[in-house]
């Protein structure tokens, strides 16, 4: 038989020490049908047209934006 990574005395350490927290109550989720429709006016009606969060590296605006930046850069060195 294999050996076991550490003992089997420690088994269950952290879940045992971390204290005990109830669960809320939540509204309830819409289910089937419903739920499709919320998905649809979450993606597609309400959406904003920046899109969540910060631009990152790759997005296709800045990519534009590079490429209209490249000919006039190209213009001022001439």
């Amino acid at each position: 038989m294999g050996k076991v990574h550490g003992s089997l005395a420690r088994a269950g350490k952290v879940r045992g020490q971390t204290p005990k927290v109830e669960k809320q109550e939540k509204k309830k989720t819409p289910r089937g049908r419903a739920k499709k429709r919320m998905l649809y006016n979450r993606r597609y009606v309400n959406a904003v047209v920046g899109g969540p969060g910060k631009p990152r590296m790759n997005t296709i605006a800045i990519q534009q934006a590079k490429k209209a930046a490249l000919p006039a850069a190209a213009a001022e060195k001439k």
